[in-house]
Parts: structure tokens; sequence; C-alpha cells
């Protein structure tokens, strides 16, 4: 983190009123929370020193915390700093996105009072759970002692007098305790740190924290805050997963690896192109995955699946075995599980239940070490020669289409699409696009981005597709930024999420964490609007033009002047050459930088994409509905087909493909 964020010009004692007496030492419940938490330390990325894992922690005050929780973040305001925040469940995001541009390896955590503060934190919650990425969310709770029954915004359950609204964490934790007495911290910070730092485990965790039990004092062991170097755990593969998986590679002569978030987060992208390289194996990308493999790479053929390319899309449907790795094969990878299955799988997943999806042969383990262990045994086993010279072929088509789509004239009378600014973006870098890092999350954008992005470095690429969660754009971008200080940080937003959630941008002004951000402006929800129409709908409550309004219409929404209310820089611009002017201004300014443009909502890329499946009404007074169930039933029963009939799915969807 940008050590100019944090400093604070405090140089009191951390442990100032704190009574130590032997060998333990008296502190309240939150005291000890925060001071384990600062004690833990990790190797830095270079290996030649140790850094805390935890950046800070992300604090809204209400009087569910503020007593505790901020007094104890107070005393320790110099080794864990507290960050202020505008949102709940915005500063959760930043906290996420600080964590996934570290690769798991650092995280921060939050905390809230009880009531909304708290459930505002759930979305956040489900997102880290769904893209497997580490926060510790530390909601106050209603008090244990039940003396003030009902507290301030407590949700009584009527047939429970043990729930808070805390309890809706517990789906979306991967662990969730409530600490309802001090020494319980001795236990449950340490199986926090586990889940935390365990490969196969990670996502979430939620302590919740009772407003009185914060404040309760009890005296600590002194040595359960000595520093500590935090151990990430990860499988190694067991022989006979192994053995398994290269009796299935030997006998492929198409395979095909697709990259996940496992090979970023367990740093095997080295070894996974060397792999590539040395068996001839072509490579697509999900979209937890872009940047496993540099753009240019000649293995790499593109996105996969719903948003994919059609390089990566066409050699999928012909593979004979997919290597999924790190990849817990989401439907719009498998194409609604149409694309690949004529192949055998193997799923290589440090967690079994992601390994499993697909009926594929599991490899339980860490993605570096499972393909040092393949390379090991394959030696000079290689991918067929025409295979492998079709991957160089498709790929090298696919960067030259990638290059004509992002470079296309723009004549003034056509607004541009997400392809265009796309194109302007990444040639205003001045140096090249791998130092800067794109964010985004929902609407058409990602799967623009899938396709169109060039990401030369891992990291490059930080779009949360997961959740597809409208409103993580800016948060995210700032934790990034907050992560990656020396790089550009890049926020693409689509106007209708850029509404839903901006409060950051007063955030990243206040840190001195500047982002650039690019707001497309479509005036509406334009990803589902075209879903909406390739169901069979009537275009309806997606563009503001299709929704209900008063006698004054749809308001013009000036996002610059909006932006510069929070405090940032911006601008709106009339066209592409007005937006890459404007986006060297922004590189060059001194604090976050928002630019807008209005966009095409119709325009998509229309190359590549594949079927994915939405559910279409069965019964439908619209002709144009019972022809898009026709449809739909057509894909059915083509999946369903046995696989030795079918071979996979077909067609090509690109309006619900940028869903």
């Amino acid at each position: 983190m940008n050590q100019r964020v944090l400093h604070h010009g405090h140089d009191e004692a951390a442990s100032a009123g704190v009574v130590a007496t032997g060998t333990t030492i008296r502190l309240t419940t939150a005291q000890a929370l925060v001071r384990y938490l600062a004690a833990q330390r990790v190797a830095t990325e270079d290996g030649l020193g140790t850094e805390p894992i935890f950046g800070g922690v992300f604090a809204i005050f209400g009087h569910g915390n503020v007593a505790g929780m901020g007094e104890a973040l107070y005393q320790h305001r110099d080794e864990l700093p507290t960050l202020r925040a505008h949102n709940e469940q915005a500063m959760a995001h930043s906290a996420i996105a600080y964590a996934k541009a570290h690769f798991r390896r650092r995280m921060m955590a939050v905390t809230t009072s009880i009531g909304p503060g708290a459930t505002n934190l759930l979305t956040a919650a489900a997102l880290a759970h769904v893209n497997r990425l580490p926060v510790l969310l530390l909601p106050g709770d209603i008090f244990v002692s039940r003396a003030p029954d009902p507290v301030l915004q407590q949700v009584e359950d009527f047939h429970d007098g043990g729930v808070s609204a805390n309890d809706a964490f517990k789906p979306v934790s991967r662990y969730f305790d409530r600490i309802v007495h001090p020494a319980q911290l001795l236990s449950a910070l340490p199986r926090a740190l586990r889940v935390l730092t365990d490969a196969a485990s990670c996502g979430p965790v939620t302590l919740a924290l009772p407003q009185d039990v914060q404040a309760q004092a009890w005296d600590f062991p002194a040595d359960f805050f000595a520093p500590r170097m935090v151990t990430f755990y990860s499988p190694a593969p067991r022989v006979d997963e192994i053995d398994a998986a290269i009796v299935r590679l030997q006998r492929a002569k198409r395979p095909l690896i697709v990259a996940g978030g496992g090979v970023l987060y367990g740093r095997a992208t080295d070894a996974l192109q060397r792999f590539a390289a040395t068996h001839g194996i072509p490579v697509a990308e999900t979209q937890a995955g872009k940047g496993s493999l540099a753009w240019d790479d000649p293995l790499n053929v593109g996105a996969l699946g719903v948003t994919g390319s059609p390089a990566a899309n066409a050699l999928a449907r012909d593979a004979d075995c997919v290597l999924a790795l790190g990849t817990r094969l989401q439907d719009f990878t498998t194409g609604s599980n149409t694309l690949f299955t004529q192949a055998d799988v193997i799923g290589i997943n440090a967690n079994a239940f992601d390994a499993l999806k697909h009926r594929a042969q599991v490899v339980e383990a860490d993605a570096r070490l499972a393909l040092d262990a393949l390379a090991e045994r394959l030696q000079d086993w290689q991918a067929d020669r025409a295979w492998t010279s079709r991957a160089h072929q498709l790929a090298a088509g696919w960067r030259d289409t990638v290059h004509t789509l992002t470079h296309a004239p723009q004549p003034d009378s056509v607004l541009p699409y997400e392809g265009d600014v796309i194109g302007a973006v990444q040639r205003s870098s001045t140096n090249s696009p791998a130092n800067d890092i794109v964010v985004c999350a929902a609407g058409t954008l990602p799967g623009e981005l899938h396709k169109l992005w060039r990401a030369g470095t891992p990291g490059a690429y930080h779009v949360e597709y997961g959740y597809s969660c409208m409103g993580y754009e800016i948060a995210g971008g700032l934790g990034a930024k907050l992560a990656r200080p020396e790089r550009e940080v890049i926020v693409m937003v689509g106007d209708g999420s850029y509404l839903m959630m901006n409060s950051e941008i007063a955030t990243s002004v206040m840190l001195g964490a500047k982002l650039i951000v690019v707001v497309l402006d479509n005036r509406g929800y334009g990803c589902i609007n075209r879903l909406q129409q390739a169901c069979g709908s009537a275009p309806f409550n997606n563009l503001l033009e299709d929704s209900m309004q008063g006698p004054l219409g749809a308001p013009h929404i000036d996002f610059a002047a909006h932006a510069r209310a929070l405090g940032a820089r911006a601008e709106h611009v009339a066209n592409v050459a007005e937006l890459e002017a404007a986006l060297q201004r922004a590189r060059s300014a001194d604090r976050t930088y928002v630019i807008s443009i209005d966009t095409d909502p119709a325009r998509t890329t229309s190359d590549g994409g594949w079927w994915w499946e939405v559910a279409v009404p069965e019964v439908s007074p619209r002709a144009s509905v019972r022809d898009a169930r026709a449809n739909y039933d057509a894909q059915i029963a083509a999946r369903d087909k046995p696989p030795a009939s079918n071979g996979g799915g077909s067609g090509n969807n690109s309006d619900q493909a940028n869903d």
C-alpha cells in the first residue's frame, strides 16, 4: 500500500494503556483482535523482507463498533492503518480487490456497526465467496448480555432469540464465528487466518463482534501477539491422480488448457508458459485467468466461452482433452456445458469441489505444483503437430482481428462502442498497456474486455465476473490502486454501475490513491436490454427511454460534474479522438480523473461468443418470445444428446454473450 496514504504522524506507543503482568497481557476483545492482526507478517514479493499481511482496516463506525473496535484501531493506527470509506459494501469491495491485486498474498479487514452497516457487507461477502478471495469481515453485533434487548437496529427473530442479522453471513462465508467471550479469540483468530491463507478454502471470513464483548477485558497470553510469519497452504498433487491425468493426456492429440484464476493465485504463470510451449498445447483464458499468459504468446488463443474469441471456442469445440487449470468452470466458460462435451476433462484445482466440475478427472493440487509434476512425467510427449499449428494460426488471426476492431476509424456521425473505447485506452499508454491495470465488473464491458484487452502481465486484467457485481468497479479500482500504487489503474464502468456506487471516488481523492475512471454512458442498462430482446421480449425498463417517466422525462446526467463534486478532475468528451487526448491529461493529473463518453447501447463485437442458457418463457402471447423459446428448446435438445452424437453446443448469441 502507498506509504503516503498510511502516514498519520503519531508517535505514542501502540500499547499505551495496556496492562501486562508476567506472561499475560490484559486487553479488551477488540484490542486483542487488532493487536493479533497487526502482528501477522508475510514475505515481500522479492523475498528479501517481510511486511504485514493485513494492509489495513476499512472502517465505518457506528454505535456497534465505534467504542470497542474504534478505540482499538486508534491505538494501533500506525502499524495497522484505518481507512475511512463512504459505503460499507464499497469498502469491502475495495478490500477484496486489494487481495486480488496481491494474488491473495496480502489482504484487508473491514469493520462496521450492527444493522444496515453489517448487512451492507452481504453482497461483498457473496462476491468474495464466489471468487475465492480473502477478506476479513468484522461486523458489530447485538449485546450478548441482552440487557438492552432489543438494541437500536437489532433484527429480532420471533422463533430464536440467539439469531441476529449477522447470521445471514453464514451461507456467504467460508468461516463464520460469533465472538461471545474474549478467550474465544485464541481459537477463532488462528482458524480465520488458516481459511484466509489456504488455497482450498480461501474466501471471506466473518467474525461477528457483539458490542459488549468488544469492550470486555481478559488476560491474554502475551505470546499470542508475537510477530508471526504466515504460511500459505497449497496441496501437492497425489501420485495416483497425476498417474490418471497422464493417461488421459498421453492419449490426447488435441489438448487444450483452460487457464483460470488459480494459475494467477498459485503463481503458476511461468510454469504454464513452459508447459504449453514444451508440449504444444494452446491456452484459453477465463475471466479470472486472463493474464495468465501474455496476450501475444503464440499459444494464447484468447478468451474462452460465452464472451470468448472465435479462436479459443473453435479449439474448445474440437479438443479431445481439456486441462481445466485453476478454474471452477462457470457456465460462461463452458457455454452452459455445451462447449467441450466431447473432451476428456482433467480438473486441476486446489479445491476438489471446483475440480470435480464437468465430470472431470480430478487432480486436487496447486496449479504450479501440478504442472511441474505433469511436466516431469510427460517429458517429450507433445500434442499433434497439426493441432499446435492450427492453434498458432488461429491465435495470430485473432490478434490481427483485435487490432482491427480496436483501431477502427470513427466517423463523427456514429457513436463509439466499447471496443472503440478499449482501443483508445490502450493506445493512450505512454509505455505499454502491460503497465496498466484495467478494472471492471458488470454489463457489456466485461465481455468486450475479455475479448479485446491485451493483458501483458499477470494482474493487468482485474475484472470481477464471478459475481458480476454492479458497483464493484470504482471501489475495486481503489483497492487495486492501494495494492499497486506504482501502476496506473483504469476503471472502465458503464453509467448504470456508476450510478449504483460511486462514493469511493471521494475516498480515492482523500487517500491520494489516483484512479482514471472512464464512464461509458449508453443511457441505461444496455447489456440487459440486448439480452431482453434476444429472449424475444420488447425493450422495457432497461434503457432510460424505455422506462416509466414522469412529466419531466429522464434526466440528463452530467457524470463529469458529479465527479468534480466528489473532488475529482473530470471532463466529458464527444468522440474517441477527444477521449485519447483526455486520457493523456488524466495520466498526468494529480488526482482521480473521470472521463465520460456517450456510447452506442446496441453495438457489440460480433466475433466470437457462444450460446448461454437463459430460460425463455414457455408460453407467451408474443410471437417473438415463442420463436426465442423454440430456439432455446433446440439448444437444450442438442446439449442433452449423448456426447458421442452431440459433440458440443453450437450457435453464437453475441447479445447474450455480453451479459
